[in-house]
């Protein structure tokens, strides 16, 4: 199923056998077996971050607020903090959540909460996605490249921020939208073998509308396109963009960039999956038929689902996976980490708040940006 919309769009999948002794390998051999050996030069990396810690903190939004204004759930290296400066946040993380150790990046989004009849707030929570068996919840990130030499990786400093908090409203761009939410109708991310944000049922810009019986998926795609010269840009959006052809389906990563984002970049996707398997009981459902899922700065509608990225991978590791077509979990120029080993990286939580009690509001009121 996972290994059907990897076919998707992308050119072949499988490894050759000289290939299994990558480390990886065994970790993913229940999604290669019985396909062809991989023969593209295409790259495309998909790895588990576990949480690093769940707090109303975000470095890009609001630096230096603590708290911020809602609440996020964020992965990756132990550097994160209210104010992150625009350096080399490799050099200043010493550990990280992410399964290999050269990936010390932050990534975060908002939260998942379920809003009861009487008006009452619960923290939806993650679980570990398909095939990261052992991480401690966490996103599933995702790094793909048409192939060698054709993308370059990020700078120390970069970061961005992908989607808009504040959208209410369809972005109509069909299968190609940015973020996603796919409702699947049996456990075990059974229902569907689409891509991402690709299935014409299960697949939506805004929040399902029935109860998921296996649970929800987000995800939040990043842009293509990179302006060559800025780090960052006051709405963390300006300095990327999107291809001249509009934004690109994961993981289509063709496309030509505009002369003013000229240097295309690896595509940056992040997928979580929401245990909701706890309130799919109609009975709990607001009494008039409409969803019970809000976004943590009180989004209703899901069209607000919003990512944000910090890059902290060491020196040119990033940019070596990249051009050397390592795939999934096999990359033999990266060093793994064992889940229980990764998912003692923490950072101290700096706002004190209660995040699985029964609330009468959002953390913050549920607003922000």
């Amino acid at each position: 199923m996972f290994l059907s919309y990897l076919l998707a769009g992308w050119e072949l999948v499988g490894l050759a056998g000289a290939q299994s002794t990558y480390p990886g390998y065994e970790l993913d051999e229940p999604m290669l077996r019985g396909q062809p050996p991989r023969t593209s030069t295409s790259a495309m990396l998909r790895f588990g971050c576990s949480q690093v810690v769940i707090e109303r903190l975000d470095p890009l939004v609001d630096p230096g607020m603590a708290p911020s204004s809602h609440m996020h759930q964020i992965v990756g290296g132990n550097a994160f903090a209210a104010t992150m400066p625009l350096s080399d946040i490799a050099e200043l993380a010493s550990c990280t959540t992410c399964h290999f150790k050269e990936d010390l990046s932050n990534y975060w989004t908002a939260n998942l909460y379920f809003k009861a009849r009487n008006g009452s707030y619960k923290r939806v929570p993650q679980i570990a996605n398909q095939f990261n068996d052992g991480d401690n919840a966490g996103i599933t990130i995702y790094y793909t490249s048409p192939g060698p030499g054709l993308t370059t990786a990020f700078k120390p400093g970069f970061r961005m921020l992908s989607g808009d908090s504040t959208q209410r409203e369809s972005d109509n761009l069909g299968n190609r939208t940015q973020q996603c939410y796919r409702c699947y109708t049996a456990e075990n991310w059974g229902g569907s073998m689409y891509p991402p944000c690709m299935d014409p049922e299960l697949d939506t810009d805004h929040f399902p509308t029935q109860p998921c019986v296996g649970g929800i998926r987000s995800n939040i795609i990043f842009p293509l396109c990179w302006d060559g010269k800025n780090l960052d840009s006051p709405n963390h959006k300006d300095h990327v963009a999107h291809p001249v052809e509009g934004p690109a389906a994961f993981p289509v990563v063709s496309g030509q960039c505009p002369d003013s984002h000229p240097v295309k970049i690896p595509q940056v996707m992040l997928e979580v999956m929401w245990d909701t398997r706890a309130f799919n009981d109609p009975e709990d459902w607001p009494e008039h038929g409409s969803q019970p899922f809000y976004l943590s700065n009180g989004d209703h509608t899901g069209y607000g689902q919003h990512a944000d990225y910090v890059f902290g991978w060491e020196g040119d590791s990033l940019q070596k996976a990249m051009d050397n077509a390592c795939y999934l979990r096999n990359c033999s120029m990266l060093s793994p980490i064992e889940p229980e080993v990764k998912n003692l990286c923490q950072v101290p939580v700096t706002v004190e708040e209660e995040l699985d009690a029964w609330l009468d509001e959002l953390p913050g009121g549920g607003t922000g940006v």
